[in-house]
């Protein structure tokens, strides 16, 4: 898998500034992710800092809000559904891979303005779980935690219910690596990346919508990828 391995992780600082160049990435056009990315690749072979690697271009770069990339083996993660429903559910690995699977290809869009187009998915369906667990009356939010103990994402119960937001724990055909958050991470296909919760540790129904990680940095709730991604996804 296209990153795998251990590395120096990216650090909350150094992301803030990355999406202030991000944002100025996107609004600019196509090309000045292509000249970055070009930029990337020529600097990459005389930088012995690791420092370009952190310019967004093609290919994956790999964020974490704390001090390193958490890890679970698979044999021992858990995944709960909890909140305001009738039966919790505690997951195992093998739990999700017997329950109906989906499969999607779509592109990956980081707020930074980097892109890997056509990533291969595969899990569960988040509204198949709600279903499982079955969500009480008056619900109206969805809140995500992360194993990393710090990480925290939310959509509306409507967002969370759409067909291209999964559970997933394979990517490109082979599991998810801890890089990526395996051993299972969500998946909001058409939103930004941040509001994908890598390493994902619980999913909780609650009653009012509660604003994730980067939010409170003012990252936008309703985070559609738009035509930055030669699509918009945004409801009508």
């Amino acid at each position: 898998m296209d990153g795998e391995h251990e590395g120096t992780p990216i650090g909350r600082r150094v992301v803030l500034g990355l999406l202030g160049l991000g944002g100025a990435t996107v609004a600019a056009g196509p090309w000045v992710s292509r000249w970055l990315g070009d930029v990337s690749g020529a600097l990459s072979a005389h930088d012995p800092t690791g420092l370009s690697s952190l310019i967004p271009g093609s290919g994956w770069r790999y964020y974490t809000v704390t001090s390193g990339f958490p890890y679970r083996p698979p044999a021992t993660y858990r995944l709960a559904v909890t909140g305001n429903v009738d039966h919790e559910l505690t997951l195992t690995t093998d739990d999700l891979r017997g329950l109906p699977r989906t499969r999607l290809t779509r592109d990956f869009q980081c707020v930074t303005g980097w892109r890997v187009p056509g990533v291969h998915w595969e899990g569960v369906r988040l509204a198949t779980l709600l279903d499982r667990a079955g969500v009480q009356p008056g619900q109206a939010a969805v809140r995500f935690t992360s194993y990393d103990g710090t990480y925290t994402e939310s959509l509306t119960l409507a967002q969370a219910r759409r067909d291209d937001v999964l559970v997933v724990d394979t990517l490109d055909g082979k599991p998810i690596g801890r890089a990526h958050g395996g051993p299972v991470r969500l998946l909001v296909a058409p939103m930004y990346g941040y509001k994908s919760c890598k390493w994902l540790s619980a999913i909780e129904v609650t009653e009012r919508l509660e604003p994730g990680y980067w939010e409170q940095f003012g990252y936008d709730q309703n985070a559609w990828v738009g035509r930055s991604n030669g699509r918009n996804d945004a409801p009508t």
